[in-house]
């Protein structure tokens, strides 16, 4: 079994993935990283469109980090 690296390691090797992928094109690598952001809160505003307020027990779902 191997063990994971934890913490900022991971966060290190993401973003090396996430640079690898686009071929070391940042620039394409952040508009990928934007246009999904963009994608995820459409969904989450039609997600709080469509729940209803007493299956979530009054809680409302943030667009922006705390």
């Amino acid at each position: 079994m191997c063990e994971q690296p934890i913490g900022e390691a991971v966060e290190n090797e993401e973003r090396a993935q996430v640079i690898a992928y686009h071929r070391g094109d940042t620039h394409a690598a952040i508009d990928t990283l934007l246009a999904d952001i963009r994608h995820l809160r459409r969904q989450l505003a039609l997600t709080e469109g469509a729940m209803g307020r007493g299956m979530t027990r009054g809680w409302r779902p943030s667009y922006h980090r705390e």
